[in-house]
């Protein structure tokens, strides 16, 4: 294979001008869709040797027949001009969104005669006024019917009003009191718009304003023993109360922001949108992303503004996220021409809005692991990933047992490894097994050695059965003695050939081998120079990650407990220190590295260590 495509235009032909590029194949289909400030320096990248480029992006480049560009003025047209092509070709080397599962808004029909607040998933209604979006369903309908109690506005539909004003009789919702529009003979359309403007200002943020001011009208018209209103304006006060109580103050009282949480590895990413208005999370939205091409955290944090702010009638005045896009000033200017006021991009460093991001990111990682959990435990899925791995690695049948191995250790010390099983797709956390490694040279040591140990048991003779017990069943005893159709290594081609020794080692080459490298997430197979690549897309990649990260979960949490129990046997030694006590101490502490470093004063001022026991302990840490 050549090491440059045949299409690569000269240098002196691609312009230094900003603009966008864009990637064809044969039948001129669109495959990739970028920006660049300058376009000669970004598109050099893509013909830089292909030995030199990342994997998928290798894909991507000798997938194409040819690259176009269009030059532009300046830098915010390209994001324009970008965010149109990717609207328009949906090219599959981008990233590619998987939040079709559409959001349901509350929505305030500002357009009509009397607006009337509504459930809805449709974002074009003419001249609607959104709020959200929500995650369920239910939770609109909540907080509506909470709202329509301090703000009695139209509920029901339009033909019941049209048949209402028609007719003279109000429509069953205002019968029962759930619906305080004109249709219910007790205010004018004046009237109700302006109750409408104060539940769109409520919803907006407003809402400190109307509670004072309810306030102020149940106070006054109970001193003017008026209890009749006073208990309205109480009703009222309380309905708002609940729904402030539902959304929590998260920043200041004037803050309007969309924050965004992202979590994300090399082929996905998970996004957590939090809508906060007056202070408060007023939405939260949720989308994954699968990714085919490499690219950064900021490349990735611009296509989801874009994404969020393309269509978007409600731009907030910040937007809060994890890692400013290198295009931040444009993006600004973008959004501004959106709003039409200024619109600020800031990375969460601190204080209450960096406590918000954790929040946002945790919920973001959760939902990463929720999506890759879906894919592997899907029976289709399932199945056409055992398929695909079975044609990728030539195997005669589909691995229903594969067991994958990991290494830990910390400075090579605490060596151990472990042990994941997966059956027909599935984890079979009973059979997951961990090991110690006492002595070893490096991790392709260490997985000769554990593989030699785990492949022992197969050539141990069947253990006899029990007698059968008083109910008459036959009980084997436990056995470890079943064969796995693959081994998965964490690791790449060295790791791959130490596992492939070990099984020709143990006799047992009819046991298929491979591993999975975290980097590029390339799979190797003994004996090849050149790793095998399954697509972005496919349930057999998913599979094997999913089973690489399982087995670093188990080996980190195993290392760590025995470096607990190290730490724990070390403080034991010291005459007088119990189990209490070292608990209290790493608990102050937070590790025996710090406990290590401080001076006898400051372990003695850890309840209950006296001078004497803390001079102790500092002499017996100092020599360990």
């Amino acid at each position: 294979m050549a090491d440059v495509v045949a299409y690569k235009p000269r240098t002196g032909e691609i312009p230094t001008n900003p603009g966008v590029y864009r990637f064809r194949d044969a039948d001129g289909r669109v495959l990739y869709v970028g920006k660049a400030k300058n376009l000669r320096q970004r598109l050099s990248n893509y013909f830089a040797p292909l030995r030199t480029l990342h994997e998928r992006t290798r894909r991507m480049v000798t997938t194409a027949a040819s690259v176009e560009w269009t030059v532009v003025p300046t830098d915010v047209d390209s994001l324009q001009l970008e965010y149109m092509w990717i609207k328009e070709f949906d090219p599959p080397f981008n990233v590619r969104y998987k939040d079709d599962k559409s959001y349901p808004f509350m929505a305030v029909t500002l357009a009509d005669e009397a607006p009337r607040v509504i459930v809805t998933r449709n974002r074009k209604i003419p001249g609607a006024r959104y709020f959200g979006p929500f995650p369920k369903v239910w939770a609109v309908h909540e907080t509506i019917d909470l709202m329509v109690k301090a703000f009695p506005i139209r509920t029901c539909s339009d033909a019941s009003y049209k048949r209402a004003m028609q007719t003279g009789r109000p429509c069953f919702p205002g019968q029962i009191g759930k619906c305080g529009g004109p249709c219910s003979m007790t205010v004018t359309i004046e009237e109700h718009r302006a109750m409408v403007d104060d539940f769109v200002a409520f919803m907006a943020g407003g809402d400190e304003r109307f509670t004072k001011e309810l306030t102020t009208r149940m106070l006054a018209a109970s001193a003017a023993m008026d209890y009749e209103a006073a208990a309205k304006y109480r009703d009222k006060l309380t309905a708002i109360e609940a729904v402030l109580g539902r959304s929590a103050l998260v920043l200041q009282p004037d803050e309007d922001a969309d924050l965004f949480g992202i979590a994300e590895d090399e082929l996905a990413a998970a996004v957590q949108h939090f809508v906060i208005r007056g202070g408060r999370v007023r939405g939260v939205r949720a989308m994954t992303i699968e990714k085919e091409i490499d690219i950064t955290t900021g490349e990735l944090v611009d296509q989801v503004l874009q994404r969020a702010y393309g269509d978007a009638q409600d731009v907030p005045r910040r937007i809060l996220v994890p890692t400013l896009p290198d295009d931040a000033a444009e993006l600004e200017v973008w959004l501004r021409e959106r709003r039409g006021k200024k619109t600020e991009i800031a990375v969460a460093q601190r204080g209450q809005r960096a406590d918000l991001m954790r929040t946002a990111t945790l919920n973001a990682q959760q939902a990463l692991i929720r999506h890759k959990t879906r894919r592997t435990s899907d029976y289709v899925a399932r199945t056409q990933a055992l398929t695909d791995l079975q044609n990728a690695l030539g195997m005669t049948e589909a691995p229903l047992r594969i067991e994958c191995f990991d290494i830990s250790h910390l400075g090579g010390t605490n060596v151990v490894a472990s042990m994941v099983v997966f059956e027909d797709g599935l984890p079979r956390k009973d059979q997951y097994r961990s090991f110690g490694i006492p002595e070893t040279t490096d991790d392709t040591d260490s997985m000769y050695q554990v593989l030699r140990r785990r492949l022992a048991y197969l050539d141990r003779p069947e253990e006899p059965e029990e007698p059968a017990g008083e109910d008459g069943i036959v009980r084997r005893k436990p056995r470890f003695a079943y064969p796995p159709q693959l081994l998965l290594v964490d690791g790449g081609q060295p790791q791959v050939e130490a596992a492939a020794r070990a099984l020709r080692d143990a006799g047992h080459t009819e046991i298929a081998v491979c591993g999975i490298a975290k980097r590029l997430e390339e799979v190797w197979i003994p004996g090849d120079d050149f790793p095998v690549i399954l697509p972005r897309s496919s349930e057999a990649l998913y599979l094997l990650q999913r089973l690489r990260d399982e087995a670093h979960r188990f080996a980190i949490t195993h290392q760590r407990k025995k470096r607990r129990g190290d730490i724990t046997t070390v403080l034991a030694e010291v005459p007088g220190l119990g189990a209490s006590r070292i608990k209290v101490l790493l608990k102050h502490f937070g590790s025996v590295t710090a406990l290590r470093a401080a001076q006898p004063d400051e372990i003695l001022a850890v309840q209950g260590i006296g001078p004497v026991l803390a001079q102790n302990i500092h002499t017996h840490l100092s020599t360990r």
